[in-house]
């Protein structure tokens, strides 16, 4: 008898709280597709760095399982409260506490376990949708094909069984406190509205707003962040996501209380007073959800950040098929070349010298001048502090400032597509990064550059990407006439090639192998590297690639597979996070649609038609719905377009700072729309049952 009243009831619950099935369901099939990515042999075996999207991934599960833990504990518990008077019963019928115990333990591991059933096979949908994405973004090819493994499984069910074993072992200590009297009036005591200190509290919501406006005021303001600031203003955020739940509630009740114009205005004192009545109840709830709301925007803006980061810069960053280093300026480069004849096929290929004349006026400049670099370069004078600039602590520019001669110039320009620069023989030019000349602006008129028959007058800038982290300069190089390159010294060697069709897939680390080889290494070479410091990496942070070896069809999947493994975690994060808010939501408004439907019932008889009912309950949910999403929408916002607005800056990308933020609510509301959606019919279906 226990098992049929076990399977009616499970039946029962997947009706009811068909949304919490259904985000289970989600949740499981989205553990499972990200956990292929944490032991799939294909993706592991792709690149060197394999061990970061294994790390990254369960960091994130690591950050998830906690939050489905809490959704589980929540709804075990807030199923066992709406079902109270239901238990209350069986206990007046002799059923004994131990028995309804197991029953209901039963009932939510059958809930539980079909809907990681559901998962499993929908897990399976996700995982073909999620690898194709994957292998897309790092340019290469997927064949679909199904991916059962043992430890994926194992990992995905284990979470899921550990979330609700925890749960519904919590659960016991309720069972063991029941009785008769305190189950029947359970619901009862849920219902209960304690207006106290109303108006002292509604000052909370006032206090709230103006701390969210002091926030984005100092965070766009303010430069001096340390440690303790951003604690405060940590602390501060929570507290003001909290408190602005009460203050709202609170100022509701005062105006009621007032008489306000407004509540006579329609439908607005029934919708004001459900509204209030709710949050006051469920304030602690609402401001956990809004917390969560925030964090999945943000991650999801900082995944488009790195995304849009890959898609523009990258291409430009890189623009050589092939690009070899050598400190060795005597360097010839014949291992190289040898191995690229026997490797691909090649279109042409040059060999070329930057040059340096042991002046350093356009490094002192940037280490002075870069918001990268801060004051560290700088005397209390504004200075240039040339002690700590002869160090060369960073590595980014080089001992010397760097040259290039106009035909080698011309030449790497034609090879790329770019159109030849003409410069006179007393003229030179700059070919900078763009990200740098925005914020330096013109210095040309800092640096003085000698030339054959005097001081050289400045031509120009250009901004072209022309791999500059370390083989054309760090940042920059100089362009000056050939002529003038005999008065200066070799500084370092390069070999570029331009190939048919793409690079073997080891082609890098084959070159990078011929650095071992005993007759490649030079003691001149690495003598002359220790002494004239030709070595530099540019200025770049956040997201940042030198190598002496530069194959461009191996290292940019190699980098948007290292940017994969931030950028999923992070989507993984933000979508866990939505789907289990969005679960709270949806789960308390039609678990409540069945007190509801007396008070429709009333206005039913009163007169209301039902498309004025459903109206009524569109703009309940409405209310209920918007006020979580709107505060984190503020905050995430703030957050967002500040750090959108920093990631531009420093990476170089060429977009509004608010782009990040505009596309992740795009997809925030997607979602919210679908739950919104399913719980106003599923609202309206159990309110209109009374015929």
């Amino acid at each position: 008898m226990m098992c049929k009243l076990a399977f009616r009831n499970v039946k029962r619950m997947a009706k009811d709280y068909i949304v919490y099935f259904m985000t289970m369901a989600v949740v499981t099939a989205l553990m499972f597709s990200f956990h292929t990515l944490l032991f799939s042999k294909d993706v592991q075996n792709l690149f060197q760095m394999d061990a970061m999207m294994s790390v990254m991934t369960g960091l994130a599960t690591a950050f998830i399982v906690p939050i489905i833990a809490w959704l589980i504990n929540y709804m075990v518990r807030f199923i066992l409260e709406k079902r109270s008077r239901e238990f209350g019963i069986y206990l007046l019928v002799g059923v004994k506490k131990k028995e309804i115990a197991r029953l209901y333990f039963t009932e939510n591991l059958l809930l539980g376990a079909g809907a990681f059933l559901v998962g499993m096979g929908l897990g399976l949908l996700f995982q073909q949708i999620l690898l194709s994405i994957f292998y897309s973004m790092v340019q290469l090819d997927y064949k679909l094909h199904l991916e059962w493994n043992r430890n994926c499984i194992l990992m995905t069910a284990a979470c899921y069984l550990c979330c609700y074993l925890l749960a519904l072992f919590r659960s016991q200590k309720k069972f063991r406190k029941m009785n008769i009297h305190d189950l029947m009036d359970s619901q009862r005591q849920n219902e209960e509205i304690k207006e106290t200190h109303e108006k002292a509290k509604r000052w909370f919501l006032p206090l709230s707003v103006l701390f969210l406006v002091v926030f984005g005021v100092f965070l766009f303001c303010f430069k001096a962040w340390d440690t303790g600031v951003v604690i405060a203003f940590l602390i501060g955020l929570v507290l003001t996501i909290y408190l602005f739940y009460t203050g709202i509630a609170a100022w509701i009740a005062c105006y009621v209380r007032k008489k306000g114009a407004a509540i006579y205005c329609g439908d607005a004192l029934f919708l004001l007073r459900q509204f209030s009545s709710k949050i006051r109840t469920l304030r602690f709830t609402m401001g956990t959800l809004t917390a969560l709301f925030t964090l999945a925007i943000l991650g999801s803006s900082v995944a488009f950040m790195f995304n849009h980061f890959q898609n523009e810069v990258l291409v430009s960053k890189f623009p050589f098929d092939v690009q070899v280093y050598s400190s060795n300026v005597k360097d010839e480069f014949q291992q190289e070349i040898t191995l690229l004849k026997q490797e691909t096929a090649i279109k042409e290929i040059f060999t070329y010298k930057v040059y340096e004349n042991e002046t350093n006026q356009v490094n002192a400049y940037l280490y002075t001048h870069l918001k990268e670099f801060g004051s560290e370069y700088r005397n209390a004078d504004g200075t240039p502090d040339w002690k700590k600039i002869s160090k060369n602590e960073e590595l980014a520019y080089c001992n010397y400032d760097t040259y290039m001669g106009l035909s080698d110039y011309n030449r790497l320009r034609t090879m790329i597509g770019l159109s030849e620069v003409q410069l006179k023989e007393d003229q030179y030019a700059i070919h900078i990064k763009d990200r740098v000349l925005n914020q330096t602006g013109d210095f040309s008129g800092r640096i003085k550059i000698q030339g054959t028959d005097g001081t050289l007058s400045f031509a120009g800038y250009h901004t072209e990407g022309f791999s500059q982290n370390g083989h054309n300069g760090g940042d920059y190089i100089i362009i000056v006439p050939d002529a003038v390159l005999a008065q200066m010294h070799p500084y370092y060697a390069e070999l570029v090639a331009d190939i048919k069709g793409e690079a073997p897939a080891d082609l890098e680390k084959r070159l990078d192998d011929l650095e071992k080889d005993p007759d490649k290494i030079s003691v001149q070479g690495h003598a002359m590297t220790e002494a004239l410091g030709n070595s530099c990496s540019g200025s770049d942070t956040i997201v940042t690639y030198t190598a002496k070896n530069l194959v461009r069809d191996n290292l940019i999947p190699e980098v948007k597979y290292m940017l994969s493994s931030l950028m999923f975690p992070l989507f993984y994060i933000g979508l866990v996070f939505l789907c289990v808010a969005l679960t709270v939501l949806s789960v308390q408004q039609l678990s409540d649609s069945v007190k509801y439907k007396f008070r429709y019932r009333v206005l039913f008889q009163l007169g209301y038609s039902r498309r004025e009912i459903r109206r009524m309950i569109l703009k309940q949910l409405a209310g209920y719905y918007l006020c979580p999403a709107c505060v984190s929408l503020a905050i995430s916002g703030l957050v967002c377009v500040y750090t959108g607005g920093k990631f531009d800056f420093y990476t170089g990308v060429r977009a509004a700072p608010a782009t990040y933020f505009l596309i992740s609510s795009v997809l925030f509301f997607g979602i919210y729309l679908v739950y919104f959606i399913i719980t106003y019919i599923g609202f309206c279906r159990n309110v209109e049952e009374w015929g």
